[in-house]
């Protein structure tokens, strides 16, 4: 009796279809936002469209407006469903070591050639990409499973020059709280706390009143 052995790429697939997405029928959302820098409180409205497209209103300041577009576009960016296929179709997979958490290393050639994961329970506990000329490393520490798929609840974020290695910035740590809104879990609070030059900096965004459009309507 032969057995099939799981390869890299099967072990990548399992893990990027586990991860919770919104599904084509997502009707948009609006939300009050409160947006804390510091010292700094901010209230206004945040809409995401159906097509994922995110608009901030009711905020004049523009520092402010384009902090909470920013969330609000990374949040939905990460919502989108496509499937492996399209986005790794061009990409091919390698296994690593496996270190003592139990998580294993995905080397990736082909197009995204020099990029590296790791996968542990079946999710993706680190990513390391070459986007738009630099390198952003994702360390995930803790997640919950909303029953169609995990969510990452505690990481952290870093950037670097790819050449030389040098860092980018400061290292920020996220934390993720999220509200289950109809069928959908929408994100309800983030904390951002980012250490430059030895100072620490904080920055809150919390969605209230978190209401679903009405599909008629959207």
């Amino acid at each position: 009796m032969t057995t099939t052995k799981v390869t890299a790429q099967d072990l990548f697939r399992a893990a990027y279809e586990n991860r919770y997405t919104w599904d084509k029928s997502f009707p948009g959302y609006t939300a009050e936002i409160t947006y804390k820098d510091g010292n700094k409180i901010v209230k206004g409205t945040a809409r995401v469209n159906p097509d994922l497209k995110a608009e901030v209103l009711d905020v004049d300041n523009e520092e402010a407006q384009k902090a909470i577009h920013n969330q609000l576009w990374e949040i939905a960016v990460h919502r989108i469903r496509r499937s492996f296929d399209d986005t790794h179709g061009a990409n091919s997979f390698s296994d690593g070591d496996t270190d003592e958490t139990g998580a294993v290393e995905i080397f990736v050639g082909g197009k995204a050639a020099g990029d590296k994961y790791k996968l542990r329970n079946n999710e993706v506990c680190l990513v390391h990409r070459h986007i738009h000329g630099i390198v952003v490393t994702i360390n995930t520490f803790s997640s919950h499973d909303t029953g169609e798929g995990y969510l990452s609840h505690q990481y952290d974020s870093v950037y670097h020059e790819p050449k030389t290695g040098e860092q980018k910035g400061g290292k920020s740590n996220f934390t993720d709280e999220y509200q289950k809104v109809g069928k959908y879990f929408i994100l309800n609070r983030r904390v951002i706390s980012t250490e430059i030059s030895g100072k620490t900096s904080v920055q809150e965004f919390i969605f209230d009143n978190i209401k679903l459009f009405d599909v008629a309507v959207a």
